[in-house]
């Protein structure tokens, strides 16, 4: 089965953590995907670190969603503006297009952000990125 063709904006969901649907940006210039989080919790189940945390993964609805899920390690990472910080990475899968495949995705506050979710390289293992396209496996920019 070939990549899938993604324009540089889509809907994906993440089953695993109960997203349904989340706007992210694909962004070739980032090395990690990240998430927006916020009531970021770690606890210990069955002696493994564990996070919670809470996101809206509809931009300006007030819909919360927690998630948990297991951390699978702890990352410095630099962001845009050059700023480093010390972020939990989860690993889920995505749904994008109705293939799904295991991602790693760090967790940080991306409130003033524009999209909930950035898709990064290392993500982009079953894609082809249109970059003047959008939305090119359905959906708009007001979905759902």
């Amino acid at each position: 089965m070939g990549k899938v063709t993604v324009g540089w904006r889509e809907w994906a969901s993440l089953p695993e953590l109960g997203i349904d649907a989340i706007k992210m940006k694909v962004d070739t210039g980032a090395r990690t995907s990240a998430i927006h989080a916020f009531e970021v919790e770690s606890f210990k189940r069955d002696d493994t670190e564990w996070v919670r945390f809470s996101l809206h993964p509809i931009q300006d609805q007030p819909q919360v969603t927690v998630c948990e899920a297991p951390v699978l390690d702890r990352r410095v990472v630099t962001d845009s503006g050059g700023h480093k910080e010390e972020r939990p990475v989860i690993l889920t899968e995505i749904d994008l297009g109705g293939r799904r495949w295991p991602i790693e995705i760090t967790l940080t506050d991306r409130e003033t952000m524009k999209f909930r979710m950035l898709l990064g390289r290392t993500a982009m293992t079953e894609i082809r990125v249109e970059p003047t396209e959008s939305f090119l496996l359905g959906g708009d920019k007001d979905r759902p």
